[in-house]
């Protein structure tokens, strides 16, 4: 291999070096616990530190009661009991030691109430994009911190290109009614920033 090979990363002596005292199969293996503990939609109290904290892309951070109250308030079970979470590709990071990422995909119908958005079910196919999504652990092996919904690819589902609660909401055609919950569209600066760019281009 010729090139300059110093931008990739030695993973495993980066890991050794953190010396995080849960070696990286176990945090592994906490990770698919957190996810099993509510089929990936949220987790048991006991799993989550007292200082937990959960963010998405536009959401949080929502505390451990916060963060409970609101999961607590969605049955997705009962909305898409045929769902399948699909988290795949687990690996620590080197750069941290004691978060895991992973991706998660996932698919289901709609066929039972998504209180309190969606009374009745719509009976939709939901498919949701790849994203991006990590669990951060304390030396107890507790969850201090949650990350999903970050997606990697909008092109992919029926979700608009939203991640989370929002691209369910959008897929089965209940979408919040904000611009955070709608799939991504160019604004008018933006729009007039490309214009701009391109006509600067043709007159060099």
């Amino acid at each position: 291999m010729s090139g300059d090979t110093s931008i990739f990363m030695d993973e495993e002596a980066m890991l050794k070096a953190k010396n995080f005292p849960i070696a990286p199969p176990e945090l592994i293996m906490l990770s698919k616990k957190f996810l099993m503990s509510k089929g990936g939609f949220g987790a048991e109290p006991d799993l989550l530190a007292s200082n937990f904290k959960f963010i998405g892309p536009v959401v949080g951070p929502l505390g451990k009661d916060e963060f409970l109250t609101a999961i607590g308030s969605v049955d997705m079970k009962t909305a898409f009991p045929d769902f399948s979470g699909e988290f795949y590709n687990f690996q620590v990071d080197p750069f941290e030691g004691d978060r895991v990422w992973y991706v998660a995909r996932g698919s289901g119908t709609n066929t039972g109430p998504l209180l309190p958005f969606s009374p009745t079910p719509t009976n939709v196919k939901i498919t949701n994009p790849p994203q991006a999504c990590s669990l951060t652990f304390n030396k107890e092996g507790l969850v201090t911190k949650y990350t999903i919904g970050y997606v990697i690819d909008r092109d992919v589902g029926n979700t608009g290109g939203l991640g989370g609660l929002y691209g369910i909401l959008y897929g089965i055609g209940r979408p919040l009614p904000f611009p955070e919950a709608q799939p991504w569209k160019k604004s008018k600066r933006y729009a007039l920033f490309q214009g701009i760019g391109g006509l600067l281009q043709k007159l060099q």
